[in-house]
């Protein structure tokens, strides 16, 4: 356990960089309310990091505090000061979202708009009959830093809906944010949106009301060729139309034999006849968004659609490096505050390693005041 860095100099940096108040919400949260064995919130949140730092038992988390004369405490108390440090801990984790904010990107896109890469991930306990639970996640690309996200379980799925947008956002997602009620959401606040087309949940129709489809438009298209076509969608409540674009282009030959091989083995999996537009759709990349064509160009915003993967790159660094794809707990609580004390550890990494940059020779932030 030597390589645990939860020691008395390095805690007093690791606080510099906790919330303003983070002592005080442990009690009005709950998290301290029993003060046998455990008495103040710095021995609290370091028994609770060397647990999930390190992944390693309440067992052994409780013999290294021991060691560290840091308390005595068994097992089986720690277990019960997790799930109690819960909404303590989810409340450090947000304020941690509201500190990330300090490197910029200088290209068009950023430049015109807080771009937000919006997307979520499965969590799963081990075992057939493990606790599932859905991350959802937004990452600011200005700033290349977190600035939302959720935990709720695997049946509450994803939706623009669940994130609050300002003036010149500009949410990027995938298929299962293409969808009409979190599109409106999103312009209702006056903010953008730039998303994989799918086309059974988004019905597209012309400037007269009349359904349109979109397949022989993109059969129309030459090999590097980009679509850009002005569509429109009718809001979910009053039925007008709402006019967005269509952008494509066709995939390259690997692309698309990988994306097909995908598709039939999705399908034999769970039994489902494929249908031949399914295949063809494949064909192509295709995205809807509400940019106006004088902002960007389609081949523009197809070249900036490439985006999105850098959140798929915070997922794997989150699973590898904090280990938040593989959960421990079957508790509801437990699991909840598990998760939230690993996005307290993946925050306060992105903080060091910010400050890293910009190295003082006190080794420490200055806050131009006292803890």
């Amino acid at each position: 356990m030597e390589n645990l860095s939860i020691f008395h100099e390095d805690w007093v940096i690791i606080t510099q960089f906790l919330p303003d108040g983070w002592r005080d919400k442990a009690k009005e949260k709950r998290a301290l309310i029993r003060r046998r064995k455990i008495d103040n919130p710095d021995t609290l949140l370091r028994v609770l990091f060397i647990h999930l730092a390190e992944g390693i038992s309440f067992r052994t988390t409780s013999a290294y505090a021991a060691e560290a004369d840091l308390c005595d405490i068994n097992d089986a108390s720690m277990i019960h000061r997790l799930r109690a440090a819960k909404e303590w801990l989810h409340w450090i984790a947000q304020e941690l979202v509201k500190r990330i904010n300090t490197v910029f990107l200088t290209d068009p896109l950023s430049q015109k708009f807080n771009v937000r890469l919006i997307d979520s991930s499965m969590i799963r306990e081990p075992g057939a009959t493990g606790s599932q639970w859905r991350l959802h996640y937004g990452f600011r690309l200005n700033n290349f830093s977190c600035d939302a996200f959720e935990i709720t379980t695997q049946q509450e799925g994803e939706s623009f809906c669940r994130y609050s947008v300002s003036k010149n956002d500009l949410l990027i997602g995938d298929r299962g944010y293409c969808k009409r009620p979190g599109i409106v959401h999103v312009l209702k606040h006056q903010g953008q949106v730039l998303v994989r087309y799918h086309s059974t949940s988004l019905p597209l129709y012309n400037r007269r009301g009349k359904r349109l489809e979109i397949l022989p438009l993109l059969r129309s298209l030459a090999a590097t060729e980009a679509g850009d076509w002005d569509v429109w969608i009718r809001h979910p409540e009053d039925g007008s139309l709402v006019k967005g674009r269509i952008l494509a282009m066709r995939k390259s030959k690997e692309a698309l034999e990988k994306a097909q091989k995908d598709i039939r083995k999705e399908a034999s999996k769970k039994s489902r006849k494929l249908k031949p537009d399914t295949l063809e759709y494949a064909e192509y990349i295709i995205l809807f968004t509400t940019l106006n064509r004088h902002q960007f160009s389609g081949g523009e915003l197809l070249t900036h659609y490439r985006y999105r993967w850098q959140i798929e790159l915070i997922f794997k660094r989150l699973k590898s490096l904090v280990g938040i794809g593989h959960l421990p707990k079957s508790n509801p609580d437990s699991s909840l505050a598990w998760l939230y004390g690993k996005m307290i550890l993946a925050l306060l990494t992105e903080l060091l390693y910010r400050e890293a940059e910009f190295f003082s020779p006190w080794g420490y932030p200055f806050r131009g005041r006292e803890e």
